[in-house]
């Protein structure tokens, strides 16, 4: 097996035993960057000769004895960029912010950077976060390297086709509303989002700010925790960021579910789901029970109003979030204007994309005089009940099962001039954003075409280890996660 191929744990292993340096993990990962880059277009930018002299001092440090080498030491990682790293440019996929380079890291970058990884490059991401396809980006879209005609997923699409494609061991990516479990579906890897304030935010680039969540996107559950722990944690610049212990959560990962009580949300196998994602899942739940775990239906009756609340309260955040790129302090200005109102007209027009300005306005008009009653208010309260649907069942059991899409990975273009339909697909993931819960996807199977169907595992408020568990049981007893994508050409198809 190629090096790129392998698990975070493998790798740390093998750096162990001396039988391989970062820099042989690095070169590798960056020739198979070289490989399949030109057909996916994960990355915005790849940051090759930053990564080599990262390897080169770790070694360097490792040999002498000044580092203890943890998990992620010499590990190649890539992140969303939205996540702010200190010198290096971060787009958030916009032209507004082409040139922007940030003076600081991001408190996870900082968390990483205590640990050794080297960081690879910045992967691809829609525009702001606002999308589930990784068309939305100033920068190109990706592919997904199970079929090169459709999407990856979004709006981490890049990072999990990174992942799934080899150009990277691990990622970081972000979660409004499904923007970790959707595409890490859709590229048969293993996505996690946290609770809301188990990571902290602090130089996330805001799209929605009570939904944004930073969380893990790896090739397997063993690795979606190595990296939680290291991004987890209380931060004073974060006011969200709740101060909360961090368990290791590499010793709850055990090899059965005896004890385990498993909830089957009726609302989530209703129609519109597609035949084979719901056999997949089933069979999957059948997993479950032979692994010990207790299996029952259960019901969340205002799932229904989910992509309608969260489609007003997360436009409005972002019409909110939003308002400060104007050209006037950093960022994309045009450069032609008669005066501050044209100015300020013509740079949002020319910096954002079609989708950016769709939710602006959206969010503006639910934020205004005679609507916000109406409608962001009201959102607000269905909101509680959506959170409150998931604390009653969760008095009763451990965690829940369910498809994360009800579709398999659509055709570039299929959608991209229906938002309404591309918005529905978020329907299984966003009542957990919504709910401030936490969930993950793991691989569960594929379709007649071969293509990818993730399982949701959803848990309480900071219950990641009964989550964590639950997918590290499945995945020990199933090759779903292990499979590998043969990447076409584009001039092959």
């Amino acid at each position: 097996m190629e090096l790129y191929h392998h698990t975070i744990r493998e790798l740390h292993q093998k750096l162990c035993d001396g039988e391989v340096s970062s820099r042989q993990i690095t070169e590798a990962v960056l020739a198979r960057i070289d490989e399949v880059e030109p057909t996916l277009h994960s990355y915005i930018r790849v940051m090759k000769e930053e990564a080599l002299d990262q390897a080169d001092h770790i070694d360097e440090q490792l040999g002498k004895g000044e580092i203890e080498p943890t998990y992620l030491t010499g590990i190649p990682l890539a992140i969303k960029d939205v996540i702010c790293i200190k010198g290096v440019p971060t787009t958030c996929g916009s032209k507004i912010l082409e040139h922007f380079v940030p003076p600081y890291d991001a408190t996870v970058i900082q968390k990483l950077k205590q640990q050794h990884p080297v960081l690879i490059g910045r992967t691809n991401m829609d525009e702001f976060a606002m999308g589930a396809s990784t068309e939305h980006s100033a920068y190109g879209i990706t592919r997904n390297p199970w079929d090169i005609e459709r999407v990856p997923g979004g709006s981490s699409g890049g990072s999990a086709a990174a992942v799934a494609a080899g150009e990277a061991i691990a990622a970081l990516g972000t979660d409004t509303g499904g923007s970790i479990r959707q595409p890490a579906a859709f590229c048969n890897i293993t996505g996690l989002k946290p609770t809301y304030g188990r990571v902290s935010r602090y130089g996330l680039v805001a799209f929605a700010s009570s939904l944004d969540q930073i969380g893990p996107m790896t090739k397997d559950v063993f690795d979606a925790a190595i990296l939680l722990q290291a991004i987890s944690g209380h931060d004073p610049k974060d006011s969200t960021s709740v101060n909360y212990s961090v368990p290791d959560y590499t010793q709850s990962l055990l090899p059965d579910l005896q004890g385990v009580k498993i909830g089957i949300p009726k609302e989530y196998f209703a129609e519109g789901l597609d035949p084979q994602i719901e056999r997949a899942v089933r069979n999957a739940i059948d997993v479950l029970e032979r692994l010990g775990a207790t299996c029952r239906e259960v019901s969340l009756p205002n799932t229904a109003y989910g992509v309608a609340t969260y489609y007003i309260i997360a436009p409005s955040e972002a019409s909110s979030n939003l308002a400060r790129y104007d050209g006037v302090k950093y960022g994309y200005r045009t450069a032609n204007y008669s005066d501050l109102m044209d100015m300020y007209t013509k740079t949002r027009s020319e910096g954002f994309g079609p989708e950016v300005i769709r939710r602006i306005m959206l969010g503006t008009y639910t934020l205004s005089s005679g609507y916000y009653d109406a409608y962001y208010l009201k959102a607000q309260k269905v909101r509680t009940l959506v959170r409150q649907d998931f604390e009653r069942v969760f008095q009763e059991v451990d965690v829940l099962a369910t498809p994360i899409t009800p579709t398999p990975p659509f055709k570039i273009g299929e959608f991209v001039d229906d938002p309404l339909t591309m918005y529905l697909i978020d329907v299984y993931t966003v009542p957990i954003n919504l709910a401030g819960l936490t969930g993950i996807s793991i691989p569960c199977g594929f379709t007649q075409d071969h293509l990818p169907i993730g399982l949701q595992i959803i848990g309480g408020h900071f219950q990641e280890e009964k989550v964590l568990r639950t997918a590290f049981a499945f995945q020990e007893q199933t090759n779903f996660h292990r499979q590998q994508p043969e990447i076409a050409r584009i001039d092959d198809k």
